[in-house]
C-alpha cells in the first residue's frame, strides 16, 4: 500500500531535522526517512563550532536556543597554531565573545530529535527509486518496501544524494585532500604532552600539503584530523583494516614532526578512519523542477571549513520560512528559497576552497595564523 505525506525529507541529519522542527513549530507537518535503522546506530562525529550568523540562525527559528546554549563545550573556542618543529605561532584563549561556541554534533542532534513528534523520523527507510508522478508530485520507494507519494519531496540525504539527480547532472569530485581521523582517550593521564599540546580547544599544525589538526572534546577526548594532499589511489594503497601499519604509514609522512604532535597520529586508541574529501562544483545549482529541492551537502558539498553543519541548518530554516511566507504556493516558496540558497553556497564554497588553501597551500602555517589574527 502507498502512502501519502505532504512533505518527505530524506534524511535525518541536522538540516532536515532543523527543516521539520520549524515547520512543526508552525503546525506543518512533515516526515523525516532515515536510511540509519534508529538514532543510535552511529556516532555522530566530534565537536561544531555553531556560528552566530547562520547556525545560530536556525536554532533560534527552531525554537531551540536554549537547548543550544545548555550544551556549549566551554573553552572549545580556543584555537592554536603550530608549525612542524611544535613552535607555537598563535594561541588564542577562548574568552566567550567569539561568537562560534563548540558543541557535540551528537547532541546537537539529540536536541533536535527529542523536539519533534515521535512519528515524524522513519528509521530503517533508504531511498531506494524515486518516481515522478506529475504536477510536482513523486513516488518514493524504499528497501524495506514501503511506498510514500508526497507532494514535495526534500534530499537532506548528504554528499551521495539519491535526490540530486532529479535536479542536476553534477557529482562530487575528489579534491586531492584526504583526511584520517584518529582519537585518543583520557588525554591528560596518558598522553599529557599531547593534551597539553592542543590545550583546550582547537590545535592546528601545517606545513604544505599536510597538518595535524586536533579537538578537545569532552570527557577527556583529543579527536584528530591528519590531512594530507595526496591523490586518491595513495590512501588506496593503505589497509586500514590492519590499524596499526595503516598509522604507521600515514605518520611515516610526518617524520621529523614534533613529537607531541605525530603522538597524535601513533597514539591513537581506536582504529583509524580515512575521510576522502569531495566537493561539488563551486556554483552548483538547476533548474527549479516541480516539487523537489535540496539542502545541505546534497545541495552543495564543499571541503570542511566550519560552515557545513551551519550552513545545512540554515538551508532547513529558510526552506521552512519561505513555505510559510508562500501559503498554498508551493513553487513560489521553493523559487524563494533557491534564489537565496545558490549565491549564498557559492560564496561559502570559494571561502571553503580559500581556507583549505592557508591550511596545506603553500604559505602553511603562515597564512592561516594571519587569517585567524585578522590579517
Amino acid at each position: 500500500m502507498t502512502n501519502h505525506t505532504p512533505i518527505a525529507i530524506i534524511g535525518a541529519g541536522l538540516g532536515g531535522l532543523v527543516l521539520a522542527r520549524v515547520l512543526h513549530v508552525h503546525g506543518i507537518a512533515a516526515t523525516v526517512y532515515e536510511a540509519e535503522p534508529s538514532a543510535s546506530a552511529r556516532a555522530q562525529g566530534g565537536m561544531l563550532d555553531i556560528h552566530e550568523h547562520n547556525g545560530q540562525r536556525a536554532l533560534h527559528a527552531a525554537g531551540l536556543f536554549a537547548e543550544f546554549q545548555s550544551i556549549i563545550h566551554a573553552g572549545g573556542e580556543a584555537s592554536r597554531v603550530f608549525d612542524r618543529h611544535g613552535r607555537l605561532l598563535l594561541d588564542e584563549p577562548d574568552d566567550g565573545r567569539g561568537g562560534r561556541p563548540e558543541v557535540p554534533r551528537g547532541e546537537l542532534r539529540r536536541i533536535l530529535l527529542d523536539a519533534l513528534p515521535a512519528d515524524s523520523v522513519r528509521w530503517g527507510h533508504k531511498l531506494a527509486q524515486v518516481t515522478a508522478l506529475g504536477g510536482g508530485r513523486h513516488r518514493l520507494a524504499f528497501d524495506n518496501g514501503a511506498e510514500v507519494e508526497t507532494g514535495l519531496l526534500v534530499g537532506a540525504d548528504g554528499a551521495w544524494s539519491k535526490v540530486r539527480p532529479l535536479l542536476s547532472d553534477a557529482t562530487p569530485a575528489y579534491v586531492g585532500t584526504s583526511f584520517v581521523e584518529t582519537w585518543l582517550h583520557d588525554c591528560d593521564t596518558w598522553h599529557p604532552a599531547s593534551s597539553q599540546a592542543v590545550g583546550r580547544g582547537a590545535m592546528f599544525a601545517l606545513a604544505p600539503g599536510q597538518g595535524i589538526v586536533a579537538h578537545r572534546e569532552p570527557h577527556g577526548v583529543l579527536h584528530t584530523y591528519v590531512q594530507l594532499s595526496r591523490p586518491l589511489e595513495w590512501f588506496q594503497a593503505i589497509d586500514f583494516t590492519q590499524p596499526a601499519a595503516a598509522l604507521a604509514r600515514v605518520a611515516h609522512e610526518f617524520a621529523g614532526w614534533a613529537a607531541p604532535l605525530t603522538a597524535l597520529v601513533t597514539d591513537g586508541d581506536t582504529a583509524p578512519v580515512l575521510r576522502t574529501l569531495h566537493a561539488l562544483p563551486v556554483d552548483h545549482r538547476w533548474q527549479r523542477v516541480p516539487g523537489v529541492t535540496l539542502l545541505g551537502d546534497a545541495a552543495h558539498l564543499m571541503v570542511p571549513s566550519g560552515e557545513g553543519a551551519n550552513l545545512a541548518m540554515l538551508d532547513g530554516a529558510e526552506l521552512a520560512q519561505a513555505i510559510l511566507a508562500h501559503p498554498g504556493n508551493l513553487e513560489a516558496a521553493l523559487s524563494a528559497y533557491e534564489q537565496a540558497l545558490f549565491p549564498r553556497s557559492a560564496a561559502e564554497a570559494r571561502a571553503a576552497q580559500g581556507i583549505l588553501d592557508l591550511c596545506l597551500g603553500a604559505r602553511a602555517p603562515h597564512g592561516l595564523v594571519e587569517m585567524l589574527r585578522g590579517g
